[in-house]
């Protein structure tokens, strides 16, 4: 309706690494911290934590006796680790050595061999339906769990398909390059904003995906032809004099939603502060005086 709903920002220069995968060299082991500095070829070493560590499996079952992290890693040893959290002010990246792989519709686990489903596909009937499903399509002999995502809730079996054999391609080439590279290198890079738009945000209810740069949509036609097909028709290519962030109205809401202060349609505001600890959003009543009681006032 005329009002920006998101903004997600990547910038070439800044681009986030959560989701990447790494061959690491550990740096430093410290046992007072249960944590471990690891070489992954970014301006400052990555933190991995104990809680981080996937523990080998006995009997099928997870180790439930957490060992220290002293025993088992030492310094100059090679892991293959993903990043969980980018790098933020002084603190380097946070990774974790359980790896997994986002498609369209399913979440491949490769250390693991079990099938989940997303926590947002609640009716029963419906997880057993989708269980049932890709453990038919998955050989047993097969390496690797999977997770479906939520928008997977009517895909095909071709669909199911697809994204089990792409993820399992970008799985082997990070197995072969971690075979052959020296630590620290890029094993995995997760997909650029556009493209992750097109794998995560397309749903029935989207109507038209606007691109200004010939370039950017020359790129995502090319993604969208491989594994997003059904996307194809919805891209248009903007060729227009005014900017398209002008054209809209969205470079005016990004500028109110980035102010200080937020004002609301009753009269009254916000304030909003971030620190590093937290962000604290301060509501006043302004020129918004009531009608009925004080504590309505407060919650309108």
């Amino acid at each position: 309706q005329g009002v920006v709903q998101e903004l997600h920002i990547e910038r070439t220069h800044g681009r986030g690494i959560v989701g990447n995968v790494y061959l690491g060299r550990v740096a430093r082991v410290l046992p007072g911290m249960q944590s471990a500095f690891v070489d992954v070829g970014l301006e400052r070493t990555a933190c991995l934590h104990v809680a981080d560590i996937r523990q080998p499996r006995e009997n099928g079952q997870e180790r439930t006796n957490e060992r220290p992290i002293e025993r088992m890693l030492s310094e100059g040893q090679s892991l293959v680790v993903q990043v969980v959290k980018d790098p933020m002010g002084t603190k380097g990246a946070r990774l974790s050595t359980q790896v997994s792989i986002a498609g369209r519709m399913l979440v491949h686990l490769p250390q693991e061999k079990h099938i989940g489903i997303s926590q947002r596909i609640e009716a029963e009937a419906e997880r057993e339906a989708l269980r049932a499903k890709i453990t038919r399509l998955v050989p047993v002999d097969e390496p690797g769990g999977f997770i479906v995502r939520t928008m997977a809730e009517n895909a095909s079996d071709e669909e199911f398909a697809t994204d089990i054999g792409y993820l399992r391609k970008i799985c082997a080439d990070i197995r072969d390059k971690a075979r052959v590279c020296a630590p620290p290198t890029v094993l995995y890079q997760e997909l650029s904003l556009g493209q992750r738009v097109l794998r995560d945000f397309v749903n029935p209810e989207i109507a038209r995906i606007t691109i200004d740069s010939r370039e950017n949509f020359q790129r995502l036609t090319g993604f969208a032809e491989e594994f997003t097909p059904a996307v194809l028709p919805l891209l248009d290519h903007y060729t227009g004099e005014r900017p398209l962030f002008d054209l809209h109205g969205v470079e005016e809401e990004i500028q109110k939603a980035l102010a200080r202060r937020v004002d609301l349609k009753s009269g009254g505001y916000l304030i909003i502060d971030q620190t590093e600890a937290m962000t604290t959003v301060d509501v006043n009543t302004g020129g918004f005086v009531g009608v009925r009681n004080f504590d309505d006032t407060i919650f309108k």
